[in-house]
């Protein structure tokens, strides 16, 4: 890693646009832009105090480029911890290139993907799960997927992650200490704090791991398959929750061939809803693995929402003669996911009377009766009737409790396999315990433990890893 050379990149969105942000960093970011910046003052960039902005020309020998605004960050005052310069200029693509052009001929090299946060890592200024943070809270889309970047960001799981491997880390200074008075039988850590300790740990890795379910698929966004049989309205519902003609509705049959997908932030959540094709039996091969992908998706989905064409379905809506085969396709799912919520959803209750509504939503309750994490919902897709009821029903899929309290929510896939592998060594340290094994022996599942922990905040380390993390920021960040 080439951490002495002076980098530089656009920190803002490539395009035309009103302002656009040039960020410079290095050890010689500050007299490098100073070389191709006169202020409007007649002041020398290097003589100014840090955090301040300046108004001047970005020139090219006696060529004016354009009128900017620089800001001013010297030694470990900025972002990267290292002396920065913010270029602030006109937000033209020709602008752009021919400023970033000028500094690369005055000794810059373009920054790679992550690598301004990437210095920050290294100079100390925030620690490994802190800067991953920082790529989440860009891509955030949605108030829940915000929140947990800026909780994480702030400190909030490195900070509980870095007590547990302290007070581990004493404990473990205690035990390597016995080992070089083996001879005398001292015992320095009192196996009973001891024991608390490795409970308390215990109770905190389960809690974080747990809490993966929740935040990954807060960060990710909710996947809710729309699912049932042609023509129901399964589009018609789409384009009912996110408020646009998102997908095709037509009288007939088959028309959705393929899944159509879309995001909707409900209450703060993000949703990933999933229009799939009608569920029917078929000799057409193109809607045949149209339907093949719907099963895939529900296997995918958190939540399956079922929709019925109510009034086709039920015909006169007190004889409850079309109820069986409802049943027969309710249970097919059921039985091949048993651990999905579902909703189902009785579609175009606006061609039904109340008694015939009432009628209906009682069938539909007895065919929910002996199935957990189901519930029933009557709705117009085409009127909106329904509706925000329906988004509320899924509300209710979602752990927002964790939110509110501003829990700490794991959305990471390589803080959890940490995770899991540092209850892993703790564990084994238990049953240590519970066996009587000398501290030599403890002490292996100690550093064990204590490596997983590090590899989280970034106290354990290797190139391959920063490169395979920072690989997925954006250029400029």
């Amino acid at each position: 890693m080439h951490i002495q050379d002076t980098i530089t990149a656009l920190a803002t969105a490539p395009g035309a646009g009103a302002i656009a942000v040039i960020r410079v960093s290095g050890e010689n970011a500050i007299p490098l832009v100073s070389s191709v910046f006169k202020a409007k003052s007649g002041k020398i960039l290097e003589d100014q105090d840090s955090h301040t902005l300046h108004l001047g020309n970005i020139v090219d020998g006696s060529r004016i480029i354009d009128e900017a605004l620089v800001s001013l960050f010297k030694g470990k005052r900025s972002y990267t911890g290292e002396p920065t310069v913010e270029i602030s200029c006109h937000g033209s693509p020709y602008i752009q290139q021919e400023i970033l052009q000028l500094l690369f001929r005055k000794g810059c090299r373009a920054a790679k993907a992550g690598e301004f946060t990437l210095r920050a890592f290294i100079n100390g200024k925030m620690d490994l799960s802190q800067a991953e943070a920082v790529a989440d809270l860009i891509a955030s889309d949605n108030a829940g997927a915000h929140q947990i970047a800026m909780q994480q960001m702030r400190g909030g799981f490195s900070n509980e992650i870095a007590q547990l491997r302290q007070e581990l880390l004493n404990f473990a200074s205690l035990i390597e200490l016995e080992l070089d008075f083996a001879e005398e039988d001292v015992e320095f850590a009192n196996r009973e704090e001891f024991q608390e300790l490795i409970a308390k740990i215990t109770r905190v890795l389960k809690r974080l791991i747990d809490s993966f379910a929740t935040g990954n698929v807060i960060k990710n966004g909710i996947p809710v398959a729309i699912v049932g049989e042609p023509n129901v309205g399964k589009s018609t519902l789409l384009n009912a929750l996110l408020n646009e003609e998102r997908a095709i509705v037509s009288d007939i049959a088959g028309t959705t061939r393929d899944t159509i997908e879309d995001e909707l932030s409900i209450g703060g959540i993000g949703f990933r809803f999933i229009d799939t094709a009608g569920i029917r039996e078929t000799i057409d091969v193109i809607e045949g693995l149209g339907i093949k992908k719907t099963f895939e998706k529900i296997s995918q989905a958190q939540v399956v929402l079922y929709l019925i064409n109510t009034p086709s379905a039920f015909g006169n809506a007190t004889d409850g003669s079309a109820f069986t085969d409802l049943q027969i396709e309710i249970e097919k799912i059921k039985n091949r996911f048993p651990d999905k919520p579902l909703i189902l959803v009785a579609n175009k209750i606006d061609q039904l009377s109340d008694s015939e509504q009432q009628a209906i939503s009682n069938q539909l309750f007895e065919l929910l009766a002996n199935t957990v994490k189901s519930s029933v919902l009557l709705i117009s897709a085409k009127s909106g009737t329904g509706i925000d009821e329906l988004k509320e029903q899924l509300l209710k899929f979602v752990n927002t409790g964790a939110l509110r309290n501003n829990e700490t929510l794991v959305t990471n896939s390589r803080h959890y396999d940490a995770l899991l592998k540092a209850l892993e060594e703790i564990e084994k340290v238990q049953m240590g315990i519970d066996a009587g094994l000398s501290g030599d022996l403890l002490a292996i599942d100690i550093r064990e433990a204590l490596y997983h922990f590090g590899e989280i905040t970034g106290q354990v380390t290797n190139d391959e890893l920063l490169g395979n993390i920072f690989a997925n920021f954006c250029i400029g960040k």
